[in-house]
């Protein structure tokens, strides 16, 4: 008999499943782990138990202590979840465009939720730094009340990726792999999983799967800041580069649009039945350039990151697709209309 004990027993060792359409149009074996099989519904679990079982060891989070974060939102997710079962109250600040599914999600959890206006890295109401000053705000009057998780430069984030992520790939594929595929928003998964890997075999890829507008798939090719276009999927991409994607091993790069990542994921429902968010379609989206790069016979591995119910409005709105140009199928014009 196997018991978990807890919500963070649960987390991690999700199945990696075989993409079926993907692996058939390239020759290849694309894989991916269904990270939206673990409890809080992300990976973001992953990178939530990191950075709360790194900072109880260091002493930085007690019982009764108030967890603060500038999330996406499935960070934010994990982090209420885990902070439930062990006694943590949570405060989220979160930029105002993301889905409202997520939102209502974080709500229900009894989050104290703070939804601030889109501005640059650089400005002081950007989320995540109204995310730190509010804990140096709580830790000035009461030391030692709040922790700022700092899921974007805190390398406890890459580094239970590495431990964990990246050894169950290792291990679920006998070592058989020839490449890897994630996009980045923090980049504690690519670079976890990267440096897993590597350390395994250097010779295998590592590759980052970016939405439009993001800066990082430049920076990897060109050493340059650039980010061109827009993207409708949440959670990855950035502005800035983190610590821990400057940690990533990363062998290639691709700037992923819009209408070849969201079709992916229509048909990954569709035909597979998975239901996934829009940075699995941009993911699979890469798995599918790496595997006609490196051409028939190989294995790629991705992620298939979260839900797709959390974008319920987005992704699968007929109406909010054809405003951004993007396809629709006409299985959900039937089915919505």
């Amino acid at each position: 008999m196997t018991i978990h004990t807890d919500f963070a027993a649960a987390i991690g060792n999700t199945p990696l499943l075989r993409l079926r359409e993907a692996s058939e149009a390239t020759g290849c074996e694309i894989l991916a782990k269904a990270e939206f099989m673990n409890p809080g519904g992300s990976v973001k679990d992953r990178t939530a138990l990191g950075l709360i079982e790194d900072a109880e060891r260091r002493g930085l989070l007690r019982p009764g202590c108030t967890v603060i974060e500038g999330t996406a939102g499935n960070t934010g997710i994990g982090l209420a979840l885990l902070g439930a079962s062990r006694g943590y109250r949570t405060v989220v600040v979160m930029p105002d465009t993301q889905s409202r599914e997520k939102i209502d999600t974080l709500r229900v959890m009894g989050v104290d939720i703070r939804l601030v206006p889109v501005v640059p890295f650089t400005d002081p109401n950007h989320y995540a730094r109204v995310a730190k000053a509010m804990a140096e705000t709580l830790n000035a009057a009461a030391p030692g009340s709040a922790w700022f998780a700092d899921q974007f430069d805190n390398p406890a984030n890459r580094d239970w990726h590495e431990a964990h992520t990246g050894a169950e790939i290792w291990d679920e594929t006998d070592g058989k792999v020839d490449g890897f595929v994630c996009a980045a928003g923090t980049g504690g998964t690519i670079a976890g999983v990267g440096k897993a890997l590597k350390a395994r075999r250097a010779a295998i890829r590592i590759a980052l799967a970016d939405p439009a507008g993001s800066i990082f798939a430049s920076y990897v090719k060109t050493g340059e800041l650039v980010g061109s276009g827009t993207s409708i999927s949440e959670g990855i991409g950035n502005s800035r580069l983190t610590a821990n994607f400057l940690a990533a091993p990363i062998d290639q790069a691709w700037s992923i649009p819009d209408d070849e990542s969201v079709p992916i994921l229509h048909d990954l429902l569709h035909h597979e039945g998975y239901c996934v968010g829009g940075s699995s379609g941009v993911n699979v989206a890469g798995a599918i350039r790496l595997a006609r790069e490196l051409g028939p016979g190989h294995t790629i591995v991705t992620v298939l990151c979260d839900g797709g119910m959390r974008y319920q409005g987005k992704l699968f709105n007929p109406a909010f697709l054809r405003e951004k140009a993007i396809p629709v199928p006409a299985w959900l014009d039937r089915a919505l209309g």
